[in-house]
């Protein structure tokens, strides 16, 4: 027993230590970056604000939520603690200007987060195209993964094309290269990750998981994930060079072996510093190397940060 008190006294002081040198460095060295000052005028058509025949996918800095669906997931009060990522629905993630969703799903084509299910799929499906049905010019990543301990829902490439075919982008190398225009009429980069190896073929409807990488860091400590978010992106070729989209995740996890087990207040030991990482990555010379940027508990904060960089780089500022 005193052992394990030993260890958490020492866990506690880990984390307080890791927050204080955020902290500093926030104070000491301020989130400027360019394009840090930039508040788009309609979050909901942010990408329609720039001239879509001219900006490229490999221009964008896209903000995007970690476990999007996972605002009605488990018990109020109870389980939902333990495994909900995001307060908004889908939906209002779009509208706010989120546009990479990551979706995890199961076997009965419910969303999921571990042992914990939501509602069905569909929902998402209802929500991205209600969103995409009242904007003209936005472009929207979903990954879709079946979540790890589950099996893939039968038949699933053949669902999503189903339910999402008029408005998929077909998987092609040179989309990276194109304006937003010459992706229209399709609006959907969707990338499937089963668990069982089943790759979507070249000029599928859909994408397959090499095209949306990361270098997932699962720890509660934000200093260790901040360094370890700048290790992996300094790995990456510019943005203008890469046929995939690399994600960084601004997140911090709940670990088994320590009494904080809910996800908000673990995530929000890293979550304010999200316009610090930024301005870290233009320090450091990794500015050009930024591409999807996700987080959870998305806020508009987070999305300004994101499109303010975007409209830098359109402007030759970044």
């Amino acid at each position: 027993m005193g052992a394990e008190i030993s260890k958490q006294i020492k866990r506690r002081k880990a984390v307080a230590g890791e927050k204080k040198i955020l902290s500093d460095m926030l104070h000491g060295q301020g989130s400027e970056f360019p394009g840090s000052d930039y508040v788009p005028s309609d979050r909901a058509n942010w990408m329609s604000l720039f001239n879509p025949d001219e900006i490229e996918i490999n221009q964008i800095v896209w903000p995007g939520t970690h476990n999007s669906a996972t605002n009605d997931i488990g018990i109020p009060l109870v389980t939902r603690p333990l495994a909900q990522c995001q307060s908004l629905s889908v939906y209002q993630q779009l509208r706010i200007g989120t546009r990479v969703l990551d979706i995890r799903v199961q076997e009965e084509r419910l969303v999921c987060h571990g042992i914990l299910v939501s509602y069905s799929v569909d929902v998402v499906f209802n929500d991205v195209k209600k969103f995409l049905n009242e904007t003209c010019s936005e472009i929207i990543i979903l990954e879709i993964r079946t979540e790890y301990g589950h099996k893939d829902p039968p038949d699933f490439d053949i669902y999503l094309e189903e339910h999402l075919g008029e408005f998929l982008i077909p998987q092609d190398d040179q989309v990276f290269s194109k304006t937003i225009s010459q992706l229209m009429p399709g609006r959907v980069i969707c990338v499937w990750k089963p668990r069982e190896p089943s790759e979507p073929k070249a000029g599928s409807q859909l994408w397959g998981s090499g095209y949306l990488t990361d270098n997932w860091t699962d720890t509660d400590l934000p200093w260790t994930k901040f360094e370890s978010n700048i290790k992996y992106l300094k790995m990456q070729e510019p943005v203008v060079e890469r046929r995939h989209f690399y994600r960084v995740e601004n997140t911090a996890t709940p670990q088994a072996d320590n009494p904080i087990m809910c996800v908000k207040p673990v995530t929000d030991r890293i979550h304010p510093y999200s316009r610090l990482f930024i301005s870290q990555c233009f320090v450091r010379g990794l500015g050009e190397r930024l591409q999807v940027f996700s987080t959870d508990f998305i806020d508009e904060d987070f999305v300004d940060a994101c499109v303010g960089l975007t409209s830098a780089r359109l402007q030759g500022k970044a």
